[in-house]
C-alpha cells in the first residue's frame, strides 16, 4: 500500500491544485509500479512559512531577502 506524505508550505494552493497533485501522483505510481489506484494514500500537510526553515532562515524571511536582492547569510 503506497503512502506519500507530501509537505508544502501554506501559500496559496487551491484545492483544485491539490486535487490534481493527489491524481497525478497517484497516476504515477499506478504506471511506474502498477500499484492500484485505490491502494494508494496521500496526505498533503501544509506548513506555514514561520514553521519551515532553510540556510538559517525561517522561509518568510528567506523569500524576503530574496525579493529585496538581499544575500541570504
Amino acid at each position: 500500500m503506497p503512502f506519500i506524505n507530501l509537505k508544502i508550505t501554506r501559500d496559496g494552493v487551491t484545492r483544485e491544485q491539490k486535487a490534481q497533485v493527489i491524481a497525478e501522483f497517484t497516476e504515477t505510481l499506478e504506471r511506474v509500479l502498477k500499484k492500484p489506484p485505490e491502494w494508494t494514500h496521500i496526505v498533503i500537510e501544509e506548513i506555514d512559512t514561520d514553521d519551515w526553515g532553510l540556510a538559517g532562515l525561517t522561509t518568510t524571511e528567506y523569500r524576503r531577502r530574496l525579493a529585496e536582492g538581499q544575500p541570504i547569510r
